[in-house]
């Protein structure tokens, strides 16, 4: 069966189960929003979802996507691999790609993690492209230490209502851990870091369009922290000297 039948019938029955679940609890946090719910096997599953906006065309974003990759950003994209593209009888564009990531997991839990553990996980990713309606919906999953912790995300770029020269994003995300006690902590770790990854993915999308669009790429993160980091080193000399010259005035004062 081809995939291009198949992938709208999954995404539609993965978000009807998610439907079913019984929710638990809202909170919202900044621009996102996040929810706790039991999923239908009884696992907790955390769900986060925001919206963010490039300020670039539907089409500049769309090009970008497939181009994104390297970017200063994107130093845990080991890999990526186009293993299907078609294109539909309405023109629509349907991808699958393989993405090979760094995953270190957190420092707490590495004593109760197998020692010979890979450092890499394989992640797969599905889109559709609707030129006709300018939307790009994109599907993405870990299918590497999914027991450890489950990372299901879900993306709709489409024209700003508001700006038809910008580009907004619908970002969803559904985390989810099936080791026996420690399943919460590994999905607040997930969540952390998924909130952390939606900030480079879009520092990286902007880094690409800019060279894209003949611009100079504003200073990326290594670029920065380094930069506060000599600060710091400069302000600790400084703040260390003044001691140092505070000191030395202290004790002329008790031989006066």
């Amino acid at each position: 069966m081809r995939l291009s039948r198949v992938l709208p019938y999954y995404w539609c029955y993965s978000i009807q189960l998610r439907r079913k679940c019984t929710e638990l609890t809202k909170l919202n946090v900044g621009a996102g929003r996040e929810t706790a719910y039991v999923g239908i096997a009884g696992t907790m599953v955390k769900y986060f979802s925001c919206i963010g906006f490039l300020k670039s065309s539907w089409d500049q974003v769309f090009i970008a996507f497939w181009q994104r990759y390297p970017n200063p950003y994107s130093n845990h994209v080991l890999t990526e691999d186009i293993v299907f593209r078609e294109v539909t009888t309405d023109n629509r564009l349907i991808s699958r790609r393989l993405l090979t990531k760094t995953s270190r997991a957190p420092r707490w839990a590495e004593r109760y993690l197998p020692v010979q553990m890979s450092r890499c996980a394989y992640v797969m990713e599905d889109s559709i492209v609707d030129p006709q309606a300018k939307t790009m919906t994109t599907m993405t999953w870990n299918i590497s230490h999914a027991r450890l912790m489950s990372v299901e995300e879900r993306c709709v770029y489409r024209v700003n209502p508001e700006n038809g020269s910008w580009t907004q994003i619908k970002r969803e995300a559904w985390i989810s851990s099936s080791l026996y006690g420690l399943s919460r902590a590994f999905q607040e770790f997930g969540l952390a870091r998924f909130k952390s990854s939606v900030t480079k993915t879009m520092k990286g999308f902007e880094y690409v369009l800019a060279k894209m669009q003949g611009e100079t790429p504003s200073r990326t993160l290594a670029e920065t922290a380094k930069e506060a980091k000599e600060k710091a080193r400069e302000t600790a000399l400084a703040a260390t000297e003044k001691a140092k010259g505070l000191a030395s005035q202290a004790q002329k004062k008790q031989f006066v």
